[in-house]
């Protein structure tokens, strides 16, 4: 099985690493916009959860 590809979070830079616990690699969420994927790590997500569900645009967070 292929390494997973490197992810970084757009609002805080955090790395998610091949050797961190499974359950948190769990809790990344991807977001498409404008054909882009962009990632965010899990507590980023926790902090914005209300944002993400409401579709609000990145600029109002």
């Amino acid at each position: 099985m292929s390494e997973p590809e490197p992810r970084v979070c757009t609002r805080c830079g955090h790395t998610r690493t091949a050797d961190e616990d499974p359950v948190t690699a769990l809790a990344w969420v991807s977001t498409r916009e404008r054909g882009a994927v962009r990632w965010l790590c899990p507590t980023c997500a926790r902090q914005h959860v209300r944002d993400i569900e409401g579709k609000l645009p990145d600029e109002y967070w």
